[in-house]
């Protein structure tokens, strides 16, 4: 075990997301020293998994570019990836946290030439793109990683495909001896920025997720539109490759239901929304996307947005909850039962493709977090307690847009920001 070069007046960032480098950014450009831990093995988290932010229907990559210059630009912002915290002891300004890292068998030598991933046969899931699709067991995140550094997939370690990764690197960059290590960290407040994650779709029994093929997720359904994604952009169904230009998108699926998510999880239906142009601008007037929906909720300036894709007529609303998905056994189409609301009918009605707008859940619940933390019950960080200062940002604390995890991580920040002005006037 080592110790990581850290004192009372630095800033631990938990969860290296949007909300997670901009609290980072924030504190390190107000001339605090902050130290960015992320699981994964770049940063961005599930920002950089989208092809295009509502209501712009603007790429990511804009953004995320400009804070990762950011981050480049400021020596006050220590980056550790492949990072998870296990333990925080101590109080409020005077915290150390316990953190493992996982090995990546790739140094700094790495300039993510590829060379190794031409090198090695196995394939694995590709967990940029919700393994829709496989990829080399020696990749890159994604284009845009930061740190742009490949990685080996640990299956291969001790195989002949790890031996010819690193026969084929120039530059000595593949270090097939690293281990696993643990490191303690000092730190006078603690932000938590751990995002969220999907619900499990398998869960909703009644949609088949886990049985039919042409019933996908919102966030499949995003990669797939995507250019880098699995299909090059072509918006085909998982079953046989087919043209999915009748495309369904079933809302709520998993929030705002007591048998799963309790929360309405805010982005779906203007996820949704998104995404029916997706399919239009794929299949032009072939296209028809078909939303049912409980209620669409969309506030403040996303209302203008709803009520353009409401005026397209390729854009069909049911007012209904649907009951249950079954799939035609000669040609895989899907067929959605349930009843439309606005006239009380029966329908059957069958797509090529359905997506369910799977609902947002904390990807450490309150529960997991090796700290005191003040929660609600869907797992959601809903307060610090008193004397404490281990704060909740973004999705750690609710479900949000991209837009409200921003402010929320500027909130941490500021709180944060207070308490380690408060160590250095004790300590002056």
């Amino acid at each position: 075990m080592t110790q990581a070069v850290a004192t009372n007046q630095t800033i631990l960032v938990v969860g290296g997301g949007i909300s997670g480098v901009t609290a980072a950014l924030e504190a390190a450009e107000c001339g605090k020293d902050v130290v960015l831990v992320e699981k994964n093995p770049a940063l961005g988290g599930r920002t950089t998994m989208l092809y295009r932010y509502f209501p712009k229907l603007c790429h990511p990559t804009c953004g995320l570019e400009i804070n990762l210059r950011r981050i480049k630009a400021n020596p006050r912002v220590r980056v550790l990836t492949m990072a998870e915290v296990t333990g925080i002891a101590g109080t409020r300004g005077d915290y150390t946290a316990t953190i493992r890292i996982a090995p990546r068998y790739v140094n700094g030598n790495c300039t993510a030439c590829g060379a190794c991933a031409e090198a090695v046969e196995t394939m694995v899931d590709d967990p940029f793109n919700y393994s829709l699709n496989r990829t080399k067991a020696a990749y890159l995140p994604h284009a845009m990683a930061y740190p742009l550094r490949y990685v080996l997939h640990p299956s291969i370690i001790g195989t002949p495909d790890a031996e010819r990764a690193k026969a084929a690197c120039k530059y000595s960059a593949i270090d097939l001896d690293m281990k696993e290590e643990t490191i303690k960290l000092k730190a006078g407040a603690v932000i938590w920025a751990t995002g969220w994650q999907p619900y499990d779709a398998a869960k909703i029994q009644p949609y088949g997720y886990d049985r039919f093929a042409n019933v996908i997720t919102s966030v499949e359904f995003e990669r797939l539109a995507d250019p880098r994604g699995p299909t090059g952009g072509a918006i085909l169904r998982p079953s046989d490759g087919k043209q999915a230009k009748n495309v369904a998108f079933i809302q709520c699926a998993g929030s705002r239901d007591e048998n799963h998510l309790r929360h309405c999880s805010r982005i779906c239906c203007m996820a949704s929304l998104k995404q029916t142009n997706y399919v239009r601008e794929s299949y032009g007037e072939e296209a028809k996307s078909t939303i049912y929906y409980i209620d669409i909720r969309a506030i403040d300036r996303f209302e203008e947005f709803y009520a353009k894709v409401k005026s397209d007529p390729r854009v069909k609303f049911i007012k209904s909850k649907v009951a249950r998905i079954a799939e035609d056994a000669k040609t895989k189409d899907v067929v959605l039962h349930g009843v439309d609301t606005e006239g009380y009918h029966r329908y059957a009605n069958t797509h090529d493709l359905c997506v369910l707008a799977i609902g947002m859940e904390p990807s450490v619940p309150a529960e997991r977090i090796p700290a005191e933390v003040i929660a609600d019950s869907s797992g959601f960080i809903e307060a610090t307690p008193e004397g404490s200062a281990i704060f909740g940002a973004g999705c750690a604390t609710n479900a949000l847009d991209v837009n409200r995890s921003v402010q929320s991580a500027t909130a941490a920040a500021l709180r944060a920001i207070q308490v380690i002005n408060q160590v250095a006037r004790a300590e002056a």
